[in-house]
């Protein structure tokens, strides 16, 4: 049971990291600028704009990971 467990976060660690910073950034952003009025249907909860900034920091973590197939040709066309 452990082993897919540690083989998952190694895979995919970049994007843990990006949706957990982004879910606090999206907190930290309803927190701190939000909607006053409550009608915004982003910021107007902290529940959808912490929702909200978990999947842009999961997009934008998901960008920096490497292609191993784009690697692994890079690497056979060098030998």
């Amino acid at each position: 049971m452990k082993n897919w467990i540690t083989k998952f976060l190694k895979n995919n660690y970049l994007n843990i990291i990006g949706i957990v910073l982004g879910a606090i950034g999206g907190f930290f952003y309803w927190h701190f600028v939000g909607c006053t009025s409550g009608h915004c249907p982003i910021t107007g909860s902290p529940y959808y704009s912490t929702l909200y900034g978990a999947i842009l920091g999961w997009l934008l973590f998901s960008m920096f990971k490497p292609n191993k197939k784009k690697q692994k040709h890079i690497e056979e066309n060098n030998d």
